[in-house]
């Protein structure tokens, strides 16, 4: 038995956005990869550490699935979620959508993939899957993963029912767009704004900027907070700027939403927001690269440096939400 959807497998940068813009393209939406991140008021920031980690990890979206829902509510469409406890109710919960013509997000532990080249835990990760036959699951994963992709049926039944950090029960969604949806164009301004007003009142201090501001003292401590400072600090930049986030810990992505929606908009607001968006995403790469630097020489001086960056990254990402939480306010 076999099903395979003829879909639009275009790949993109980041998992959730990624498989959304292959659910949105099969509804007739195509929108960019910047346009899904912005509308889903996808941007963040924490930093996160604690006793079981090996080591804080900086992360710049929101957590997995929010982006998704943020979506559906900003777009007003249908997001069916199913999460379940039984793998064969799960497997049911992805055969049937597909079957009756309708490609199917996953969220799941990149760890078990078959395709994944680097074998790390990660219960986030996202892919939409179109089709299957009895060994073998197609999926559409990150460019950066091989955008097309199969894995075995018994491969991605363990990534589905991994337990740990930021995993789901085995969860699969849809989307269905109504027939009378609304152009994306006039939801620009609450999901900015929306995002905005997050960042700029994180409930405690290592969310939003004031995160970035933490980041930016306790990075000065990361020789000292390793056992192998050559392995996990160029690991942490890595993660920065090449683990699916578009670089520059997801402020490329965002810089490019904002420039988009300038040419939709015209707000001063929203062009104040996007010079400093891009201001700061050359700046997070300039942290990244510090980072990998004091890993490899050992030079505490450069994490001095990211410290001194980070300080500036948290006023300057402050002021540019600051302009775009105004944009409700009238566009001047």
């Amino acid at each position: 038995m076999a099903t395979v959807l003829d879909i639009d497998r275009r790949a993109s940068q980041h998992c959730e956005t990624t498989a959304l813009g292959v659910l949105l393209r099969h509804q007739g939406l195509d929108l960019s990869e910047p346009m899904i991140f912005g509308l889903g008021s996808g941007l963040s920031f924490i930093y996160w550490d604690s006793k079981n980690m090996g080591f804080p990890f900086l992360g710049g979206r929101v957590k997995p699935f929010e982006l998704t829902k943020n979506l559906a509510t900003t777009l007003g469409l249908e997001l069916l979620v199913q999460e379940t406890a039984s793998p064969r109710k799960a497997w049911e919960n992805v055969a049937a959508p597909i079957d009756a013509g309708q490609p199917v997000g996953l969220q799941l532990d990149s760890y078990h993939l078959d395709y994944f080249g680097t074998k790390v835990h990660f219960g986030g990760h996202v892919v939409a899957m179109y089709g299957y036959d009895d060994h073998t699951a197609y999926l559409v994963d990150t460019a950066q993963q091989g955008g097309t992709v199969s894995t075995s049926l018994t491969s991605l039944a363990q990534a589905r029912a991994a337990r740990g950090p930021m995993t789901a029960r085995q969860r699969s969604f849809t989307l269905t767009a109504p027939g009378d949806l609304a152009a994306p164009q006039g939801q620009i301004v609450p999901a900015i704004t929306a995002c905005a007003d997050a960042f700029l009142n994180p409930p405690i201090a290592n969310l939003g900027h004031r995160g970035i501001e933490k980041a930016g003292k306790l990075v000065r401590t990361w020789l000292q907070r390793t056992d192998d400072p050559e392995r996990d600090l160029p690991q942490a930049a890595l993660l920065m700027e090449k683990a699916g986030t578009g670089g520059a810990l997801f402020r490329n992505l965002y810089r490019d939403f904002l420039a988009e929606c300038s040419h939709l908009l015209d707000s001063s607001h929203l062009r104040t927001g996007h010079e400093l968006y891009t201001e700061a995403a050359t700046l997070w790469t300039e942290v990244a690269a510090l980072v990998t630097q004091a890993g490899t020489a050992g030079d505490a001086q450069c994490l001095v440096q990211a410290g001194d960056i980070l300080r500036d990254l948290s006023r300057i990402e402050r002021d540019a939400m600051k302009a775009l939480s105004r944009l409700a306010q009238g566009r001047h």
